[in-house]
């Protein structure tokens, strides 16, 4: 596939940061875009809403259709996808992306804040897929990508964050399962995780503040890296956990130092990458000269 033209994207969480980074890399070639969330109305915290991601999807050259959908209602989500399928005649890529994130041991994680990780995450994520299977499969190169880690199945995944770390892995286990259930009808499951933390609402305002952004990569990144992805054949490429940088690199990518929020701020790894996952060249954490 030469570009994503005419393809329709369906993106949950696509108001701000990396949904919204892949909807606008997407519009771009003239794609159709479905952003899919729950901020109707400006946030006094999150920059934002369907409505101001729809226009920027429009101003970059994609059609956009703005959805006010809890990916924890499963009539919603039906709803919405019917909705994008008759407006755009079909759906060819689902993107989970919309998360939620409570870090904190079992004795600081509410109940409450582990129900809505494991609703968001896990199954949001597995719910919006079963849902979009139908109109897949008619799809000539469908593709579903979760926002997930590699299956790395280490106490120091766990540890300090139990409950997060169930909800996120809850969504690779997603995807091992439904890559292999949905390859006989050419349908690709993949999981895309980055190497570095990315500037992104939930960096600044619930995990390091401006610090933590300065050390960290642009949503850019990821959402190149998704289109790459989206390009892909689809019986050909599925059930493939991908590293961001690692995958662009293997895409022909050799200058990583654009991504950087700071190029003179180290990066800071983000959570679940594999102590054995690959550095491509031109790839560097230390701080630019």
């Amino acid at each position: 596939m030469a570009d994503l033209a005419g393809k329709t994207l369906f993106i949950t969480g696509a108001s701000r940061g990396i949904g919204l980074a892949i909807a606008l890399r997407a519009a771009r070639d003239g794609a159709n875009v479905a952003i899919a969330a729950k901020t109707a109305e400006p946030h006094p915290k999150l920059t934002g809403t369907i409505f101001t991601a729809a226009k920027e999807v429009e101003a970059a050259g994609g059609r956009a259709l703005a959805l006010t959908v809890d990916v924890r209602e499963e009539a919603q989500v039906a709803q919405a996808l019917a909705q994008t399928a008759e407006k755009f005649g079909g759906v060819d890529i689902i993107v989970n992306n919309a998360s939620a994130i409570a870090l904190g041991n079992s004795q600081h994680v509410d109940m409450k804040r582990f129900d809505l990780m494991q609703q968001v995450n896990a199954r949001g994520s597995y719910m919006t897929t079963k849902l979009a299977v139908p109109y897949l499969v008619r799809s000539s190169n469908p593709h579903v990508l979760m926002l997930a880690p590699p299956l790395d199945m280490k106490e120091k995944w766990f540890a300090a964050h139990t409950a997060y770390s169930m909800a996120k892995f809850g969504m690779s286990l997603a995807v091992l399962g439904l890559a292999g259930e949905l390859r006989p009808a050419g349908v690709a499951v993949n999981a895309l995780w980055p190497r570095t933390t990315i500037a992104t609402a939930a960096i600044n305002n619930l995990l390091g503040g401006e610090k933590l952004m300065r050390a960290s990569r642009k949503p850019e990144i990821m959402a190149d890296a998704a289109y790459a992805l989206f390009l892909k054949a689809s019986r050909a490429f599925t059930g493939r956990f991908l590293i961001d940088d690692v995958f662009l690199s293997e895409n022909g990518v050799t200058d990583f130092d654009a991504y950087r929020v700071d190029p003179t701020s180290p990066l800071a790894p983000d959570f679940f990458v594999p102590d054995d996952t690959p550095v491509p060249a031109g790839v560097s954490l230390k701080a630019l000269a």
